[in-house]
């Protein structure tokens, strides 16, 4: 991608970690209260959420000390708006048990309100001896690529894995090739799944099942996961939403998969992505036979003038942390976005990993305003684990009944006690303290990859460093980042070209994931890295 240098989200990057200040609890952002009224502020948005649904009757506030840590405030800030709520009756203090909301009318949220966010910027890092010039990325350019790596020391297992990127097995066979230092992306710190809190969960769950629990469930989900998953992305991602709105799927790929039958019933044939957007997700639109019109992310995030243009009625957009440029939406663009699909466009939102965020405010989630227009989809697997095989999907109420049916037919519902141990461990506030605890595993590994990033390729502009578990590193026109890739491995280092996840000729790169690795394996992936290039 090309984006300016010295852009608001690369120059944000911190080594200190310093708390930052700003919250996922409803999306809140201090830098929005007036001077000398911060109390007062804060009790105005909880009374608002209040108001439209946010936070129903029973919900439990965060500990007067977490939120002031999460918001940077004293904490003398929160329990003064807290006892401001009290008093008018929103709240109620209940003593271990926490501050727990009163009854409150439900409303909905306008569909307005759109926020102005950070966006990206661009550079480029010096390309060494490994690269080769060429003028197209296409298929066949990239096999091409694939054999010209010989020429940097790679063997022809290695060549072979980078070779034709819609190849389905490719992220397979790539995942199975073994590597000293792995910096793929889309993967959280595994070695931090809660394994305790989990079993603790589970026992729970276990001893309060009756027999009828085992039988056959809802293919929607159990009730308490959908009531858990409302809850958590009201608070989390500003999503006011009723559990029976809420359909639990097998992870973000059933999500694809459910809406690819349904959208091909009403005679959709295309689904326009970003560019570049994941390899992957492209893979399973191609499997599903729709076609995915590329649509070009500048530094303001996808352009929706190009969007337009390719005539498509569905968009599939990430964008509170676009893959795999870290390119935030911004205001206009959200407008513009919204003009779209109120205009009978359909948007499905990729959600991947939006609670990962260290030096900015929180975005909210665009079904947050448009509710009509957006299939939201989201997941457990950048929270806890991959192979736990649990998300979430939103959809207008148009297509509900007819996903609910695409569901029961593909597997009668998701296994049902992980969901009821997953619903345990959300709404016990477990879940909230593992993310809080990877937060800040996940910044050190984040400022560890920028700092070896910085001595070994002293040259290089990375992208997208504000959030999220990857970053993206552009190198200079002209050079062979499949090359790179595939010399990489052979050096023992996994890592993926830019050029997989686009469709149209761009600036070469990698995207190199961190929160996996620890920060001397960032270390050593990195120094290859800069060795290759050199």
């Amino acid at each position: 991608m090309n984006r300016s240098n010295g852009s608001p989200s690369d120059r944000s990057i911190t080594r200190s970690g310093a708390t930052l200040a700003a919250s996922d609890f409803l999306q809140l952002n201090p830098a929005d209260a007036p001077r000398g009224g911060m109390s007062d502020w804060l009790a105005r948005q909880i009374r608002r959420a209040v108001a439209e649904g946010l936070l129903p009757p029973g919900s439990r506030l965060p500990a007067t000390r977490v939120l002031a840590d999460e918001l940077g405030v004293s904490r003398g800030v929160v329990t003064e708006a807290y006892r401001r709520l009290t008093e008018d009756g929103h709240v109620e203090g209940r003593g271990r048990a926490g501050t727990v909301v009163l009854a409150a009318p439900l409303v909905r949220p306008p569909e307005d309100g759109l926020v102005k966010r950070e966006h990206g910027g661009r550079g480029q890092a010096g390309c060494g001896p490994v690269g080769h010039r060429a003028e197209g990325r296409g298929t066949g350019e990239r096999r091409a690529a694939a054999r010209r790596a010989e020429e940097g020391g790679s063997t022809s297992e290695e060549r072979a894995l980078f070779g034709d990127p819609l190849d389905t097995g490719v992220f397979d066979a790539l995942r199975a090739a073994p590597a000293r230092v792995d910096l793929s992306p889309g993967l959280p710190d595994l070695a931090a799944f809660p394994r305790a809190a989990w079993l603790r969960a589970e026992r729970a769950v276990l001893a309060g099942l009756v027999p009828a629990d085992f039988g056959y469930g809802d293919p929607r989900g159990t009730p308490a996961l959908r009531r858990a998953v409302a809850r958590w992305l009201a608070l989390n991602r500003g999503i006011a939403a009723d559990p029976d709105e809420v359909l639990i799927v097998a992870g973000t790929a059933q999500a694809l998969g459910l809406l690819a039958l349904v959208l091909k019933d009403e005679g959709v044939t295309r689904v326009a992505l970003e560019d570049p957007s994941s390899l992957g997700i492209r893979q399973h639109l191609r499997n599903s036979g729709l076609a995915s019109p590329p649509v070009p992310v500048d530094e303001r995030g996808v352009r929706v003038d190009a969007l337009r243009a390719t005539g498509a009625r569905v968009a599939l957009l990430t964008p509170a942390h676009q893959f795999p440029t870290g390119v935030v939406l911004d205001g206009v663009r959200r407008r513009e976005l919204a003009d779209w699909a109120r205009d009978g466009g359909l948007i499905i939102e990729d959600d991947y990993d939006a609670e990962h965020r260290y030096d900015r405010p929180p975005v909210p989630a665009l079904r947050s305003t448009l509710a009509d227009h957006v299939a939201y989809a989201g997941s457990v697997s950048k929270l806890l684990a991959p192979a736990l095989r649990v998300g979430w999907l939103l959809a207008p109420r148009r297509y509900r009944d007819a996903l609910v049916d695409a569901k029961r037919f593909a597997d009668l519902g998701n296994a049902a006690l992980p969901q009821l141990v997953l619903a345990h461990l959300m709404e016990s506030g477990e879940l909230e303290r593992h993310l809080r605890f990877l937060r800040r595993r996940h910044r050190g590994r984040r400022d560890a990859m920028i700092a070896a990033l910085a001595d070994r390729l002293p040259g290089a502009v990375v992208h997208g460093a504000a959030a999220g578990l990857h970053l993206t590193v552009t190198l200079e026109p002209g050079c062979d980042d499949v090359a790179l890739a595939a010399a990489a491995l052979e050096r023992g280092v996994k890592v993926q070209p830019l050029s997989w996840h686009a469709q149209r000729p761009g600036r070469p790169g990698l995207v190199l994931g961190y929160a996996a690795s620890t920060p001397s394996d960032i270390r050593e992936g990195v120094s290859v890295l800069g060795d290759l290039l050199r």
